[in-house]
């Protein structure tokens, strides 16, 4: 089992969609890492060996923020725009859809369980 960025990848699934695992890494930017290294998409996570596995690390460690960096700017994005009091900061401040998403009906993920009407007893 390889380890990359301090996630193991999973056993038997092509390497496109084994790295897509990494936080940070789309099925786009994995191509793109798999062509750097000269190898092929469908190739098992299981056949790597350590060659590959340390050519596949030095990519991803020299032009991608992965991880903990990524999620950490994620985070600061979020405050930023929290911090300023535009919409999408309102919205986020709020826990309801930012991206113009139907809230009147949907929204559920995002707004948690229907609260429901209260029943009052005499």
């Amino acid at each position: 089992m390889a380890r990359i960025a301090g996630v193991d990848l999973p056993k038997n699934k092509h390497l496109d969609r084994a790295l897509t695992y990494i936080y940070g890494i789309g099925i786009a930017s994995a191509r793109e890492i798999l062509d750097k290294a000269d190898l092929p998409y469908r190739m098992n996570s299981d056949d790597l060996n350590a060659d590959e596995v340390t050519k596949i690390r030095k990519i991803i460690e020299s032009g991608y923020s992965v991880e903990g960096d990524r999620r950490r700017e994620v985070s600061m994005d979020i405050k930023r725009l929290t911090d300023l009091g535009c919409y999408r900061g309102r919205r986020h401040r709020a826990a309801l859809p930012c991206r113009g998403q139907r809230t009147k009906t949907n929204a559920r993920t995002r707004k948690g369980p229907r609260k429901g009407a209260v029943v009052r007893s005499k």
